[in-house]
């Protein structure tokens, strides 16, 4: 009796393993110029949703001048240079921030990072195919601009969030940027959020300002997430090196950024791959994750060439 019990445990737990991990929300975190604060709204969003209960991973998408680290106190023994080197999988460069987060740092400094190929872009969206883990959501915190990393990462994930101020050049790169995504590249959604203003007035004013451009002369429908304020205790997080929402969770900041994780939590979850380049496109289509070839686990220059 006890050995067809423990059969029949074991044949349930090798089911259990069998079943495919969950889709994940991808969220991009963009901006058409830098000085906006959209690093700063990618950390302490990450961090919001993990204090609601997500599994949470970050990565850090600015390759040539990544700054997460910096951000949170934090110093990596790998990065995603060494992972495109050879020098270690991409599972070796996690680490965990504040609430659980799982941080994948980049590298700062190294130029050709920087200036990497579509497909070596492309290679590294499919070698988060590897994690195996339990995953709720994706944030990528992404360069500046419309360098090709940042259109990569934006087209590979299912929600784009768009960083602006009300600064005329900021409202212009932004403008810049969701037009290059739209005509060039099809997207026709995208998420706004207004940095450092002074009220909810202001930031209504701002988006608004936005929206009118970009509905009059592209096809794409803007939303807007809300905004986050000015604030004092925000600057003083950023100097300790820690998140704000972690730091001072009672704060204009705080609260403004836990709404937004209400309102990204609310967004629906992917039911199915788009057909084309996407984070975890295998748990969109509902199947195992398989195996990565050992070229890719292993040897970094080969990345791209493995997957493509």
């Amino acid at each position: 009796m006890a050995k067809a019990a423990n059969a029949v445990l074991d044949q349930a737990d090798g089911l259990r393993r069998m079943k495919p991990p969950s889709p994940v929300r991808v969220i991009a975190v963009t901006s058409g110029k830098g000085g906006v604060g959209k690093t700063n709204v990618s950390v302490n969003l990450a961090v919001a949703m993990a204090g609601n209960g997500k599994q949470v991973m970050l990565l850090d998408g600015d390759l040539g001048l990544a700054n997460i680290d910096v951000m949170l106190g934090l110093q990596p023994s790998f990065n995603l240079a060494h992972v495109l080197e050879g020098k270690c999988r991409l599972e070796d460069t996690l680490m965990i921030g504040p609430n659980g987060v799982m941080i994948v740092p980049a590298s700062s400094g190294k130029r050709h990072m920087a200036e990497l190929s579509q497909a070596e872009h492309a290679g590294l969206v499919r070698a988060f195919s590897e994690l195996s883990r339990p995953l709720d959501v994706l944030i990528i915190d992404t360069a500046a601009g419309i360098a090709d990393s940042v259109i990569t990462f934006s087209q590979a994930s299912q929600e784009i969030i768009v960083v602006v101020t009300g600064d005329p050049t900021s409202l212009t790169d932004a403008y810049a940027l969701i037009k290059v995504l739209n005509r060039d590249h099809g997207i026709n959604r995208v998420q706004v959020l207004a940095n450092m203003v002074r009220d909810a007035s202001e930031a209504q004013s701002v988006y608004e300002s936005l929206r009118r451009v970009a509905e009059r002369f592209l096809d794409i429908t803007l939303s807007f997430v809300g905004g986050i304020p000015h604030d004092e205790w925000l600057k003083r997080a950023v100097r300790r090196q820690r998140s704000v929402v972690e730091a001072y969770p009672n704060c204009a900041a705080s609260e403004a950024f836990r709404q937004l994780a209400r309102k990204a939590d609310g967004w629906g979850m992917p039911v199915g791959a788009r057909g084309n380049l996407e984070f975890f496109v295998e748990r969109l289509v509902n199947a195992p994750v398989s195996p990565l070839p050992a070229a890719l686990l292993n040897t970094g220059p080969v990345l791209a060439r493995a997957v493509l």
